[in-house]
């Protein structure tokens, strides 16, 4: 047997792992990947002589495939827990605790964003359940236009673009409230009366357990590991040719005949590729847009006095051109260790790619100036690393639900043929885990 797995981020390097352990060393398997190094947005580069990631940090610590991935793999030593200290909201010109028990920053009454909003928001989310509520059940509408509605604009500004940015790299209008938040869509579905009864019946259980995780040597280690398990023939550099059926498969040029074929690209990628075989996938996919953004390391001295908290979000508006700040070395002890203080810069929303065309100087400077401005503290950085993510994360716009329906309800009539992604269901390291492992399940299925 014979498979190629178009993609190597995160989600291709899954799919070809699952292949490998399910069909041993009799297939032939192909990992083609069009830049010239596997891992996708995870990028794990070194700093200080030390690594450090470059793009995703954490993954969500209450879902399971990634520390099961890691014990299968071998690696459980590498799993670390941050240090339990919270965030700050930068609004206003001051730093604000980050709202607790909210839902991606919509609270469930005024209480819980006093403080970061002015009293006559606080007044207006206070009278919010005695408003009547238009929600049409199975519809959508992007998180800013409901909540904005709802709960004012100070809410959306201050409390839910910050949360949105940090995982979409999006805004709330526009990001739909259907596939980011399927849990508050569900409870208007059943008839909450309001935004705020909502919000309360979507929030998860309290828990007593850790939020997030992270791998000790940066995702360097886990995408590394995978490879080597895996054990394809590894294509970099290379961009195939459309998928063609062929009477007893695919024809993948420049790799010649294949038995199936996994796409494990991102969206407009996958729709080049697909197009062909699977054109109603491929118009659903080219409909959905990405986000790009950009991320600066930063090494300062040691005893350099940061903040007790684990990061600064910054609030839409505020006159700072990044738009939040990772405290590392306070968010994660084993980084505490370490002979510098880091911090991690990000750039970049939705609409907004301006700060991938400045160069590394400039994003350097723009960093450490606004981590001055949040802070109070002047500090130069010993070292630096600068990452730049075009198109690096797709939009869950309203109607995103209908869209990866019509991809997966197309790519279903096609033998041989599976799709894994970022923009299915989920951006995170463990929903990309899963996608990358239903789609192997699916081609194990067409092998027989």
């Amino acid at each position: 047997m014979r498979v190629a797995v178009v993609g190597g981020g995160i989600s291709g390097l899954v799919a070809a792992y699952r292949l490998r352990r399910a069909l041993g060393p009799e297939l032939e398997l192909v990992l083609v990947e069009r830049s010239e190094r596997i891992g996708g947005v995870l990028r794990t580069d070194e700093i200080a002589g030390d690594p450090v990631d470059l793009g995703a940090e954490a993954f969500v610590g209450r879902r399971p495939e990634i520390p099961a991935l890691l014990t299968e793999l071998g690696l459980d030593d590498q799993l670390v827990y941050p240090a339990g200290r919270r965030p700050l909201i930068w609004s206003g010109s001051a730093a604000h605790p980050l709202p607790e028990r909210t839902l991606m920053g919509i609270p469930a009454g005024p209480d819980a964003v006093a403080g970061l909003v002015d009293e006559e928001t606080l007044a207006w989310i206070a009278g919010e359940p005695d408003r009547p509520l238009r929600w049409a059940r199975g519809g959508d509408a992007t998180v800013g236009d409901l909540v904005g509605d709802r709960f004012g604009e100070q809410v959306v500004a201050r409390s839910v673009d910050p949360l949105l940015g940090g995982v979409y790299a999006g805004l709330a209008n526009s990001i739909g409230v259907r596939a980011a938040l399927p849990g508050l869509a569900a409870a208007l579905d059943a008839g909450a009366p309001s935004l705020s009864r909502a919000v309360s019946e979507a929030l998860p259980p309290p828990s007593a357990g850790p939020v997030f995780g992270g791998i000790r040597d940066g995702y360097r280690a886990l995408l590394d590991a995978l490879l080597s398990a895996a054990a394809p023939k590894l294509e970099t550099g290379v961009t195939p040719t459309s998928p063609a059926r062929t009477a007893h498969g695919w024809r993948l040029d420049p790799f010649g005949e294949v038995d199936a074929v996994i796409v494990a690209t991102p969206a407009p990628a996958a729709a080049a590729l697909v197009r062909a075989a699977a054109p109603e996938a491929a118009q659903a996919m080219a409909r959905i847009e990405l986000s790009s953004s950009a991320v600066v390391a930063l090494a300062l001295p040691v005893d350099t006095p940061l903040p007790d908290n684990s990061g600064i979000l910054v609030a839409t508006g505020e006159p700072l051109r990044a738009k939040a700040f990772t405290l590392s070395s306070r968010k994660w002890p084993h980084l505490a260790e370490r002979d510098v203080a880091l911090v991690r810069a990000s750039f970049g929303r939705s609409g907004d790619d301006t700060p991938l065309s400045w160069s590394d100087e400039q994003l350097i400077a723009a960093a450490a100036e606004d981590l001055c401005t949040v802070t109070g503290i002047e500090s130069t950085p010993s070292a630096a690393r600068v990452q730049r993510w075009p198109g690096g994360l797709p939009q869950y716009a309203p109607g995103h639900t209908e869209l990866v329906a019509a991809i997966e309800s197309a790519v279903a009539g096609v033998p041989g043929l599976a799709v894994a992604g970022a923009y299915l269901h989920g951006v995170g390291v463990p929903a990309c885990t899963a996608s990358g492992t239903a789609a192997a399940d699916r081609i194990l299925a067409h092998l027989g």
